[in-house]
């Protein structure tokens, strides 16, 4: 339940000075941030994108409360594939450092397995993010390039890590900032002006000192993530999950490409699997709702995974991935969609996985999350914004950003939806679409850098989507027909339409998704 004010809200009495505190002179935003509970921005959540607003924000000069649940190592089987699109965001934000001493693995591209064969799908050498470099591997300099020497583009890459290690990073830039206050407690409500509705700040208990306080900002920003507690309240929309991922860490595994995520694809739904540290690789199976072989009548998930997942796989991963099964730590998540939504509450914007999710097979949530900082740090600058508490001003340029993130997030959300649909077929129409999609990776060239390079979030144009999803299809067709008998052509034919149809079904409602304010 919120707190309603019907007054403006009084400070908080000061609490005593500690015995231990250094004797050093703070600001008077310091004082009134520490002591009074006062900020011009309170951020809820202290995950990926909320720890890295909280320290673009700062750096602008805003004083910022960053509140999070549990300050200890987080521990999650998703958030761990950072695509190319986001690691350029992250440059940009002056955060790159937080992948450093991490165990970081360096990802190239995917490895897409198809009923056991293999097709290599490198991040695009001909797209933005790129680095030109001289004949030597050295980067230029400058933009001037002599025709005379050899030059080559470096393709862009993308980091793979453990969720945590990269969150605890993120977290330590942010205690290095002055501006911010980075506090332990679980937030219960918002706090709201009983006149108007404005949201004013949050209520929140404090791990440590095991009290409540309410703290203070001109712009509450929400961002607890996918289980969100305050989605319900600022926003009409619902996630809709279909299946979980069932996660798995495998020691030491041999995968078929190094330095390569890895799609395989079968009978079932896909399996991910990426390397996250020296000696540790992710396994991520899908598994959709009311799957037969997964019911506790037939021993549940881990014999699924047991039986029908497991041959599927390359056999120099079975070793290390039964392993792992037989060691019995297996987490899982739900694989959500929800579609992005404008903010009309004053004094409150709610970001991240509790405004927009998309199924993770693309990896795409980093990259969107860096790539809406990014943006925010503009819309929001105190040059556009001087002040935060002028709540017109922010709703304009909230809804601002919800157009102009289009371009970016509305390819990955698209995408992720799209290609789970075909990867996770379940009918004879989808297997067509799977089939199609794999032969079109097969052709190589502009057949897999365009894909990969809207996956890395380096190729932002819907129109460049929408042009290879219909290729696909148009393949899949095609290759129905070569491969049919002339006495069944007819039939062929009109199965074809139904093929087409149904890509249609799968990417249209998707689209006009993302087209709703």
């Amino acid at each position: 339940m919120p707190l309603i004010l019907d007054a403006s809200p009084s400070p908080s009495p000061s609490p005593s000075p500690s015995p231990a505190s250094p004797a050093i002179e703070s600001s008077p935003t310091t004082i009134r941030r520490q002591e009074h509970h006062e900020s011009d921005v309170v951020i809820v959540g202290a995950g990926i994108l909320g720890t890295s607003l909280a320290v673009t924000l700062a750096r602008q000069g805003r004083s910022v409360i960053l509140l999070e649940k549990c300050l200890k190592e987080p521990d999650r089987i998703v958030g761990e594939l950072l695509q190319p699109g986001g690691v350029q965001a992250l440059e940009q934000l002056g955060l790159r450092d937080s992948l450093e001493n991490i165990d970081a693995i360096t990802v190239k591209g995917y490895e897409v397995i198809y009923y056991g064969t293999g097709v290599k799908i490198p991040y695009p050498a001909n797209a933005a993010g790129g680095e030109i470099l001289e004949a030597t591997g050295r980067p230029l300099a400058g933009e001037i390039i002599d025709s005379r020497r050899p030059a080559r583009i470096r393709r862009p890459e993308g980091r793979s890590f453990h969720h945590g290690r990269f969150i605890q990073q993120l977290r330590s830039a942010a205690l290095r900032e002055e501006n911010i206050s980075l506090i332990e407690g679980t937030v219960t409500g918002t706090v709201k002006n009983g006149w108007t509705g404005q949201v004013l700040g949050v209520e929140a208990e404090r791990t440590k000192a095991g009290r409540k306080d309410v703290f203070f900002g001109q712009l509450t920003v929400l961002a607890d993530g996918y289980a969100s507690r305050f989605r319900k309240e600022f926003i009409t929309h619902s996630p809709v999950s279909k299946s979980r991922f069932y996660g798995l860490e495998l020691i030491d595994a041999d995968l078929p490409r190094s330095m390569h995520g890895h799609v395989v694809l079968g009978e079932g739904a896909p399996v991910l699997l990426y390397q996250i540290g020296t000696h540790e690789t992710r396994a991520l199976v899908d598994v959709p709702e009311g799957t037969p072989t997964a019911s506790h009548a037939n021993g549940g998930v881990k014999e699924h995974l047991r039986r029908v997942v497991l041959p599927s796989l390359p056999k120099c991963v079975q070793s290390s991935f039964e392993k792992a099964l037989d060691d019995g730590k297996i987490r899982s998540m739900p694989n959500s969609w929800l579609p992005p939504s404008t903010q009309q509450v004053p004094g409150m914007v709610l970001l991240g996985d509790a405004m927009n999710m998309r199924h993770p097979l693309t990896g795409g949530g980093m990259t969107v999350a860096f790539n809406d900082v990014l943006m925010l740090r503009d819309l929001l600058s105190p040059e556009q914004v001087p002040n935060l508490g002028d709540t017109e001003h922010v709703k304009r340029q909230m809804r601002t950003f919800h157009w102009r993130r289009k371009n970016l997030t509305s390819v990955i959300n698209i995408l992720a939806q799209a290609l789970y649909s075909l990867f996770a077929a379940n009918d004879p129409h989808l297997r067509a679409l799977q089939h199609g999609c794999f032969r079109y990776f097969q052709r190589g060239g502009a057949c897999v850098d365009g894909p990969v390079g809207l996956l890395a979030g380096i190729i932002r144009q819907p129109f460049v989507l929408f042009y290879h999803f219909f290729a696909v299809a148009l393949l899949a067709m095609w290759l129905m027909v070569r491969k049919s008998p002339l006495w069944r052509l007819p039939w062929t034919l009109l199965a074809t339409v139904g093929v087409f149809w149904k890509a249609c079904v799968v990417i249209f409602p998707f689209i006009f998704s993302e087209m709703r304010s």
